[in-house]
């Protein structure tokens, strides 16, 4: 087993690598769409100036660089396992002026840090890709200090993200595409009703609430959307990748026609649905 987690967590890193062009293109754009998402985070964590706090599976760096500018006192430690994404991360900090960060690649389910180490976590859109996520929730218990927080975000259902089922509902119709393998990293792995909770209380937090937050992306015109989602989402660049020219085409104009049908006025405003998670750890008994 643990053979097949390292061949998933490489092949990660390289697909994670590989997309860090395009979402450093895309920067803008993608952060707008997620703020919603890492700014509920940061409210759930209420988070003391001093506190420090560690950020994983950052990308290019949120929301770790949001909340290093709440704990001004404090420090913010960004991890990813993708070298090329973490250097975005650091360029975004450096813009916005952000001294009290530090960056480390690392494997979430080997976390580099002592026993009791932050007082707070976050993860927006991480939990899905990894290999192990019971082993990986026990490693941020473990280097959370007692009473230490954890806030973290996961898609919900395809059927309450068209924004990126318009795309791939096409490509289905289109590619006979095999199913990901049970507990292998895919999008909406931890969509299921009461999955997340399960996995925490598995793997020992407590007081976990769950909320869905609905959002929106805004991608402005069909040409742009199409663009950027054959540059930031690997599940579509990598089933484009298989096809023909014509096939290729054939796919554009159907999600061309889909998007027209849905947004007659051009305006390409995609909902989003994603659950939001808060858990802690269990404060020492004296």
């Amino acid at each position: 087993m643990e053979a097949q987690f390292e061949l998933i967590r490489e092949q990660q890193r390289q697909t994670w690598n590989k997309f860090s062009a395009g979402w450093k293109k895309w920067d803008a754009v993608t952060m707008d769409f997620l703020q919603p998402m890492g700014d509920e985070m940061v409210r759930i964590l209420n988070l003391k100036d001093n506190d420090q706090v560690l950020d994983i599976a950052t990308g290019t760096g949120e929301p770790g660089l949001t909340i290093a500018g709440k704990v001004k006192a404090g420090k913010v430690v960004l991890t990813d396992l993708s070298e090329d994404m973490l250097q975005i991360a650091r360029e975004n900090a450096a813009k916005r002026q952000i001294p009290n960060i530090e960056t480390s690649v690392c494997d979430v389910c080997s976390l580099p840090f002592k026993d009791y180490t932050f007082d707070a976590i976050s993860c927006r859109f991480g939990f899905m890709f990894f290999p192990d996520l019971l082993t990986a929730s026990k490693e941020m218990l473990r280097v959370l200090k007692p009473g230490g927080k954890l806030a973290t975000a996961v898609w919900n259902g395809p059927e309450k993200n068209f924004w990126v089922t318009a795309i791939m509902a096409v490509i289905n119709r289109n590619i006979e595409l095999p199913p990901p393998l049970p507990n292998t990293p895919s999008m909406f792995r931890c969509a299921q009703d009461g999955m997340m909770t399960e996995l925490l209380v598995d793997a020992g937090f407590k007081n976990i609430a769950v909320e869905v937050l609905p959002g929106k992306i805004q991608a402005q015109t069909i040409d742009l959307y199409w663009q950027m989602m054959n540059e930031i989402v690997p599940p579509i660049a990598a089933a484009l990748a298989n096809a023909d020219d014509a096939l290729k085409q054939k796919i554009k104009k159907e999600v061309y026609q889909v998007l027209i049908e849905r947004y007659p006025n051009g305006n390409i405003e995609s909902d989003s649905s994603a659950l939001i998670i808060y858990a802690e750890k269990e404060q020492f008994k004296w």
